[in-house]
């Protein structure tokens, strides 16, 4: 009997697994009350939350990509901004800064929408290089340095960003020595018939995702969010089987897709 007993011990699941269980399973749940279909693009958003990374998300105009990350911020009560790429966008149009206050005669950093813990960066091939590297570095070390001072960011911070393959005039797109800072880049196929009717009749019931805090959306607390992320999640069958990963591994997302299994 004292021998089986380790054994029996192995096999119970953690805590912090069935945290991460629970929450994985009740975001599919409650962002289906919003998003109709995209099964497969839901399950990788939450997996890219669980295990920290970022994620880059990839579809043509109107399969709601906005709309997923959008939903599943309001989830997961983060803080969240949203910031409109753009051709003529700056680095100090994401990252803040310094102002000059004549009232003290001093400069004070202004923050941009980066200080945040969830962060949207929509159509992301449309900022130029310069912006585009200067977020991405805030994704990779998790803090700003300007004017000589580094800014920590939130603990939790994540990026979600958008693209659309279709169009390429006057976009920039990212470099692949850029891209792996994303843990997965999730592609956005077109909804079924099915899927496309369940959309016009919450259209018509007046459940549309652009009233968030009208949907029927009940959020995790941020506790249980730290529970579900502390989890050793190369033991979660469960989790691994509802992604796959199509492209190759680089060093840096092997150091992250180490903790999906």
């Amino acid at each position: 009997m004292s021998e089986e007993a380790p054994e029996q011990d192995r096999q119970q699941p953690q805590p912090e697994a069935c945290a991460a269980i629970n929450l994985f399973e009740k975001g599919r749940a409650e962002l289906g009350k919003v998003i109709s279909g995209q099964v497969e693009m839901i399950d990788q958003a939450l997996l890219t939350l669980l295990c920290g990374g970022h994620a880059l998300v990839e579809g043509v105009p109107g399969v709601a990509k906005t709309l997923t990350v959008k939903t599943l911020a309001r989830f997961l009560s983060l803080d969240f901004r949203r910031v409109q790429g753009t051709p003529d966008m700056m680095p100090a149009d994401i990252l803040g800064t310094s102002v000059f206050s004549l009232k003290t005669n001093d400069f004070s950093f202004h923050k941009g929408p980066v200080f945040t813990q969830f962060l949207l960066a929509d159509e992301i091939n449309r900022m130029p290089p310069r912006t585009q590297a200067a977020l991405l570095e805030s994704m990779e070390e998790r803090q700003v340095t300007l004017d000589g001072e580094t800014h920590i960011l939130d603990e939790y911070f994540t990026v979600f960003a958008t693209q659309n393959p279709l169009e390429f005039e006057g976009t920039y797109p990212l470099p692949e020595a850029q891209l792996d800072r994303f843990l997965l880049k999730i592609q956005v196929g077109y909804p079924t018939a099915d899927q496309e009717r369940a959309v016009l009749e919450r259209h018509h019931a007046s459940l549309e995702g652009t009233h968030l805090e009208q949907s029927p959306l009940e959020s995790v607390t941020f506790a249980e969010l730290a529970a579900a992320r502390r989890f050793p999640v190369e033991r979660l069958d469960k989790l691994r089987r509802c992604w796959m990963l199509r492209q190759a591994f680089l060093p840096r997302r092997e150091v992250r897709t180490q903790r999906c299994g």
